[in-house]
């Protein structure tokens, strides 16, 4: 019942379920038109990604790492590097549903910041998991979509990387360096038996992804891996996501029969700078996961997809859903305004849109 209440109350879902029933009007989907790779690569990742949450290997690296911060710029530092490392592998989603509460839970301790340190923990979470195809669940669809190989996609997402962290590196030298006592850590067990299985199974999903083993040897690896150890797992999945990626499928697969609006989007895709900031400017308002779909159909300039989706996470709270968990759980767990928090947290993503939508288009532009 619980699976089914999250499924309904999601807005993107909610707003994907009416665009495509309207859309049924027009014309009829395509099987061809559903790209079961993605499907099947979105649930794996998923599935190993609320494994690797069941086993609390996130919750004890940050906790070993709090135990090495003596002031507040030190476990800022932290707790974003760790989010951006962790974002690579377990996706933002679940690196700011993890991470932040734990910092907060300190920072309340020992009243220390949380506006400033929250947001940037966010943002490390959207830089690291354009890293990887599976970081983000839009990336996945690139990798499919375009058969892009391994040696090329890491060659269009490194100096992303590499800029974005060094630009975020900078924030750093403007927060305080005041002293804090040593956080006390908690006793986490971790089964790492379980914890080298699972990373197996996630190489194994490496391998999928990529198309060099079917994809849904490594999907039914990690669901029979959550059945052995917790059937619960299963539950926890983000089923809303999966009928959300179904959905616009089926309605991209509509209007790609109805030429007048095919040669509407057309029009705003024709050139890689275009595909670019049409990607960044429609993730800011239908999110970037439906948005690359969308343009994805439409244009054959994967890179610029992949940057301007990546980038488009910035800015509005809509642009990725990590942003929308990151005010959530602040609201959650934090002792400061919300108000507040929404404004500070505001300014610094529009800040770090505009200054990443700059570094991505030097990146297009001179072919880096």
């Amino acid at each position: 019942m619980t699976v089914l209440k999250n499924i309904v109350k999601d807005r993107i879902f909610q707003i994907t379920l009416v665009v495509t029933i309207v859309s049924l009007f027009f014309a009829r989907p395509k099987i061809a038109d559903i790209n079961f790779h993605t499907l099947y690569s979105v649930t794996a990742m998923l599935c190993l990604i609320q494994i690797y949450s069941y086993l609390h290997v996130l919750d004890i690296l940050a906790y070993k790492l709090t135990k090495l911060a003596d002031n507040t710029r030190k476990l800022t530092l932290m707790f974003t590097l760790l989010s951006v490392l962790s974002g690579m592998f377990l996706g933002n989603d679940i690196t700011v549903l993890t991470l932040i509460p734990l910092y907060l839970n300190i920072a309340k301790k020992y009243s220390l910041p949380e506006i400033v340190p929250a947001t940037l923990i966010g943002m490390g979470a959207n830089i690291g998991a354009s890293f990887t195809p599976w970081g983000n669940p839009h990336n996945i669809f690139i990798v499919s979509n375009y058969h892009v190989a391994v040696d090329t996609f890491f060659s269009w997402s490194t100096p992303y990387l590499i800029i974005s962290v060094l630009l975020l590196l900078c924030v750093f030298f403007f927060l305080p360096k005041t002293a804090i006592p040593v956080a006390e850590t908690q006793a986490i067990h971790v089964n790492w038996r379980m914890t080298m299985l699972t990373t197996a199974v996630f190489i194994f999903f490496f391998f999928g992804v990529f198309s060099i083993v079917p994809i849904y040897l490594p999907m039914i690896a990690a669901l029979l891996l959550a059945l052995l150890i917790n059937p619960r797992i299963l539950l926890k999945l983000d089923y809303a996501l999966l009928l959300t990626f179904t959905l616009f499928f089926v309605f991209i697969s509509d209007i790609q029969q109805i030429p007048s609006i095919v040669g509407l989007i057309h029009m705003t895709v024709y050139s890689e700078g275009s595909t670019y900031l049409t990607s960044i400017i429609s993730s800011q308002f239908i999110s970037n996961v439906p948005s690359t779909i969308l343009v994805g159909k439409f244009t054959n300039f994967a890179k610029a997809l992949l940057l301007g989706s990546n980038i488009g996470g910035f800015g509005s709270v809509v642009g990725s859903m990590a942003n929308m968990l990151v005010l959530k759980t602040f609201n959650q767990h934090a002792s400061h305004s919300k108000r507040k928090f929404f404004l500070h947290w505001t300014l610094m993503q529009f800040a770090g849109l505009i200054i990443l939508t700059i570094v991505g288009w030097i990146i297009i532009s001179f072919n880096i």
